[in-house]
């Protein structure tokens, strides 16, 4: 590659992160802000703001429920897909086209649309759950599958899953013994990778909340939309302080899946 066309790139590139840099930091600057109003930089600079935010037990309460709903459906999907994923491709191998279309169902259909169908599916039942984390939980099991149904089969592709099975059999090892003692630790990188990008994925998730609990069993993402009518500098602390936690999260995600590959 010509160093002209290497340095058109390298501009593309570095014009287009500081594109998408620019709101972050201009975000991050009024947080920390004691006052601006009709000047160009700020009056001063404060902590002020992210100490009423991490002092606000409203905050706190919708922080510990969004990571309540996220990690039991995390692990609700990660006990139904293991097993799933490996029956397909070790006993049903040729299933794995069908199951790459049916999971990207809840993706077919907008989160408005199914969250009206599950209204009226669950509001008359016997089953009270509207309201409560419960519909949620469920609900977000199967926004992650995609996620963990994907990244999980590529490591399953990748550790030749059924020539380690058959090696184990071999040794005298039962499918079950074989899947918990070998198969599970060489997916460990890919499982955690899965669980981390869906993890991020579903923090950042609004219309389900919103619709299916709202204010009744208050998330992350319902209390930012009802703070949004208070203090600029607040709601922005709240925008970096949810920023910092995802990045950490995809950061995490990246590395383990750089990780998985080597």
């Amino acid at each position: 590659m010509r160093n002209s066309d290497l340095f058109y790139h390298k501009t593309i590139v570095y014009g287009v992160s500081t594109l998408l840099l620019i709101p972050i930091l201009a975000t991050l600057a009024y947080s920390l802000s004691s006052h601006w109003g009709a000047t160009i930089l700020p009056d001063g600079f404060t902590l002020h703001w992210y100490r009423d935010l991490l002092s606000d037990p409203r905050f706190l309460q919708a922080f510990r429920r969004s990571l309540f709903i996220c990690f039991c459906s995390l692990a609700l999907a990660t006990i139904l897909v293991l097993p799933m994923i490996f029956v397909v491709f070790y006993y049903y191998p040729k299933l794995d086209k069908v199951m790459n279309i049916l999971i990207l169902l809840p993706f077919a259909v907008p989160p408005v649309v199914s969250s009206v169908g599950l209204l009226q599916i669950y509001a008359d039942s016997s089953l009270s759950i509207v309201g409560t984390p419960w519909i949620l939980i469920g609900t977000y099991f199967t926004i992650a599958l995609p996620f963990m149904y994907r990244a999980i089969s590529n490591s399953f592709i990748a550790i030749n899953l059924r020539d380690l099975i058959d090696a184990a059999h071999l040794l005298g090892a039962s499918t079950t013994k074989a899947f918990l003692l070998i198969i599970l630790p060489n997916l460990k990188k890919g499982l955690m990778a899965s669980l981390f990008v869906s993890f991020s994925f579903l923090l950042g998730e609004f219309v389900f909340a919103n619709i299916l609990v709202g204010t009744r069993y208050e998330t992350l993402q319902v209390y930012l939309y009802n703070m949004r009518q208070t203090s600029g500098h607040f709601t922005s602390a709240l925008v970096i302080t949810y920023f910092l936690f995802i990045f950490v999260c995809t950061w995490l995600a990246t590395h383990l899946s750089a990780g998985s590959k080597k």
